[in-house]
């Protein structure tokens, strides 16, 4: 054995070190290729068909919210929340959240207030977004991480 391999192979080994490189293997970058085909017709559905036709105010989007007696105010909050939902599933750290509580909110209205009419759709999508969230949810560790370091630095400030 060398002496540089030797060296090496006696070096103290932290947790970043093992950390900072992961292993790409053929199986993770074939999961990962997978989950990115799942993520992103979804967020071009989101974004697309769903959030747009609301941000628009177009008929077919304005007449579930009148009914609903939600108006266009809650048409466009919908919207730049599917939006921005949209958007979250193309960013690391905020792809595990986005949507999933949206679809569960828009089941519970399906079910409540246009008795069950198209109430498969949400759960249909909640199934891919829960994949999703399943598979990212070291990147939803590392938002909460990060909120709560924020939130601990906040508190060593005094308040003005």
């Amino acid at each position: 054995m060398s002496e540089t391999a030797a060296s090496v192979s006696n070096a103290p080994v932290s947790n970043a070190s093992v950390n900072a490189a992961p292993v790409t293997t053929s199986r993770g970058r074939s999961a990962r290729f997978a989950l990115r085909a799942v993520q992103v017709p979804l967020a071009l559905f989101f974004g697309i068909a769903s959030a747009l036709p609301k941000l628009v105010a177009h008929p077919s989007a304005v007449e579930p919210f009148e009914r609903m007696g939600w108006g266009d105010a809650g048409m466009y909050t919908i919207g730049v929340l599917e939006l921005a939902g949209a958007v979250a599933l193309s960013l690391p750290l905020l792809q595990s959240l986005a949507l999933s509580g949206l679809m569960a909110g828009a089941f519970i209205v399906q079910l409540t207030v246009f008795d069950g009419e198209d109430a498969a759709t949400p759960l249909i999508l909640l199934v891919p977004l829960a994949l999703v969230a399943w598979a990212r949810r070291g990147h939803t560790t590392e938002l909460l991480r990060r909120v709560r370091r924020v939130r601990h630095v906040g508190r060593m400030w005094p308040s003005v």
